[in-house]
């Protein structure tokens, strides 16, 4: 199956595209309605969560492979192949080892307000990337458990639209990704809530 990508969307590899567990899909279409089936089981098993025991990386990868494990083998798996990225796939778990570190501090010293603290943490998970696909998918749905489970907060509204689709929102979203890289998260969190 040839995959086209959007904007700010991380290629996969040849062996990334062998771990595709359907067989039938011939087309994104197809791929994109099959991850958001398996998406929407992981929102409706995450709903149920009595836990708030999430800032770890034992979890991320759990909420990973219970997103993706319907279509993808290495679902919840770290990625092995380098992408576009800053992040060299081997210092992954130490790179999300500091960051649940960082955020327990966060969460102890109440260092940032709700907001901040879940869009900060789903900017250093997407940076990191630690799997080959759906990295953004999962950052997102983590800043939202951060709200819920941690500070019984309304979750994000993410522009309103599909952030999965190439169009302005996703253009936005990716813009105040890269302020974000550059430490200014004003447009980030003006975004999240939009």
């Amino acid at each position: 199956m040839m995959i086209e990508y959007d904007d700010g969307a991380t290629p996969l590899n040849y062996d990334e595209l062998k771990g595709l567990l359907p067989t039938h899909i011939t087309t994104r279409g197809e791929l994109d309605f099959l991850e958001m089936e398996n998406i929407n089981q992981a929102i409706i098993w995450s709903e149920s969560l009595k836990t708030n025991d999430i800032i770890n990386i034992e979890f991320i990868c759990k909420l990973h492979k219970k997103m993706f494990s319907n279509v993808w083998k290495w679902a919840g798996k770290f990625r092995k192949s380098q992408k576009n990225i800053d992040i060299p796939y081997i210092q992954i778990e130490v790179d999300l080892q500091t960051l649940c570190d960082d955020a327990q501090a966060w969460k102890q010293y109440n260092t940032y307000s709700p907001d901040e603290f879940a869009a900060r943490f789903h900017h250093r998970l997407v940076f990191i990337h630690p799997f080959s696909n759906g990295n953004g998918r999962h950052a997102r749905l983590m800043a939202d458990l951060i709200l819920e489970k941690l500070f019984a907060a309304k979750v994000f509204s993410w522009g309103g639209e599909s952030l999965t689709n190439h169009n302005k929102t996703r253009k936005e979203y990716i813009k105040a990704l890269k302020m974000a890289d550059e430490h200014d998260y004003s447009l980030l969190l003006e975004f999240v809530r939009s």
